[in-house]
């Protein structure tokens, strides 16, 4: 059987990124009738806001500057109405920053063993003796 590598980086945002620039160009069609664009804009708020946490869990809380715009923006509570060509802009300009951060958004990967030091969960030592899955039998037998 084949062992591949673990990979240092895990693209956590990539899929509510690129969810919520697909959401973004579909509203597109949507964006004259403000009681269906209602539903455009729950997804793409919540989209933004999960992306700000794979933002900050990343280490990278710059992202916040196109994010927390578009989280506010296209906030179905307290709506912002926007329309003509600026608001169809602001679409593009949007489903472009949520491509951008789903793929420059890298958390490192916690099971990766190919960084030097290992894993926190290998730093520990036992306290049985010996590597995980092969426990030594104590002295009064028991194991």
């Amino acid at each position: 059987m084949t062992s591949y590598p673990t990979p240092e980086f895990r693209r956590t945002a990539l899929a509510p990124g690129l969810l919520g620039a697909i959401v973004l160009i579909a509203g597109l069609a949507l964006l004259d009738n403000t009681g269906a664009y209602l539903w455009i804009r729950f997804p793409v708020s919540i989209l933004a806001v999960i992306v700000c946490i794979y933002a900050w869990q990343g280490k990278q809380p710059w992202w916040f500057i196109g994010l927390v715009p578009i989280a506010v923006l296209w906030n179905p509570v307290w709506v912002i109405e926007l329309h003509g060509q600026f608001w169809v802009a602001l679409q593009f300009v949007a489903a472009l920053v949520f491509i951008a951060a789903g793929i420059l958004i890298k958390i490192r990967n916690p099971e990766d063993r190919n960084r030097r030091g290992g894993t926190r969960s290998d730093a520990r030592p036992d306290p049985h003796g010996g590597s995980r899955g092969n426990r030594r039998e104590r002295r009064d037998g028991r194991s």
